[in-house]
């Protein structure tokens, strides 16, 4: 998610600096980024992907926000690992700047407890992957001011994509319905009601959805999808329950596209098989 949002804000013009844990994951973060720009110049000859990587810094050093007008923390779905990260930026960020946390599902206002300015704190959630998605959720607090929700709003619309703002609750608008049908159809698949491709078909046939569900979490991760229910479980009651195929399926590392297995085989990413 990082690299795809840092990706977006290239191709907008920006100066970008991506913060990794480690030398490692800043080494790959910096690849998998050029190699995104290069398949944005595949389809926009125009594109300039020299010009666009020399605005893109990519270290390990947290101090590199200190002149940032705005941070999207985009670590996993897990309320320490964000909490962490969200704190050592809080510490060096300017006092204009902006903190946004691009969680799917958990409270904002939790998260905006610690910020040393709340009213400057909001949600950002975007989507994988995140080029070609053309949705951002913005989440506003309690605490958040509404001129930082506008200017929100100009930022995504200067992505190219469409802002929709809805208030702190649990899984937002956007996870709340997608984790919903996408639980539903791991537990017909679960209960043998019909295969993954039938099941996905039946919505984008039916209904019209560009992808069907089974291959949205597969896109998604399993992993961040379990994540998400978990937390909706424990906010929402047992409706989000995670079924017991996706807690299988993530403890065999079967995490969708990623790991290059899921309700789909990944192995070729342009013609997905199904694997049950």
């Amino acid at each position: 998610m990082g690299a795809g949002i840092a990706h977006a804000f290239l191709l907008a013009g920006s100066r970008v600096i991506v913060v990794e844990r480690d030398t490692a994951s800043a080494d790959a973060a910096a690849q998998r980024i050029e190699e995104s720009l290069r398949r944005s110049a595949h389809r926009d000859p125009a594109l300039d992907v020299g010009e666009c990587s020399a605005r893109l810094g990519v270290t390990t050093d947290v101090g590199a926000c200190a002149d940032a007008a705005l941070v999207v923390e985009a670590v996993p779905e897990d309320r320490v690992l964000k909490e962490d990260a969200l704190a050592r930026v809080d510490e060096v960020l300017p006092t204009a700047a902006v903190l946004a946390t691009n969680t799917s599902s958990i409270s904002i206002d939790d998260l905006a407890l610690a910020r040393r300015r709340p009213e400057r704190f909001l949600g950002l959630h975007f989507f994988n992957p995140v080029p070609s998605s053309a949705l951002v959720e913005i989440v506003r607090g309690a605490a958040t001011d509404p001129a930082v929700v506008d200017a929100a709003r100009e930022w995504v619309a200067l992505l190219g994509k469409a802002p929709i703002v809805v208030a702190d609750s649990p899984g937002f608008a956007s996870s709340r319905l997608g984790v919903a049908l996408g639980l539903e159809a791991i537990r017909m698949l679960e209960e043998g009601v019909a295969s993954a491709s039938d099941i996905d078909a039946a919505m984008t046939l039916g209904y019209r959805h560009p992808v069907g569900p089974l291959r949205t979490t597969d896109l998604v991760g399993l992993d961040v999808r379990l994540g998400i229910a978990q937390e909706l479980a424990r906010e929402l009651g047992e409706r989000f329950d995670p079924p017991a195929l996706l807690r299988q399926m993530v403890a065999e590392g079967r995490m969708g596209r990623k790991s290059g297995a899921g309700f789909y085989d990944w192995t070729d990413p342009d013609s997905p098989k199904e694997t049950r």
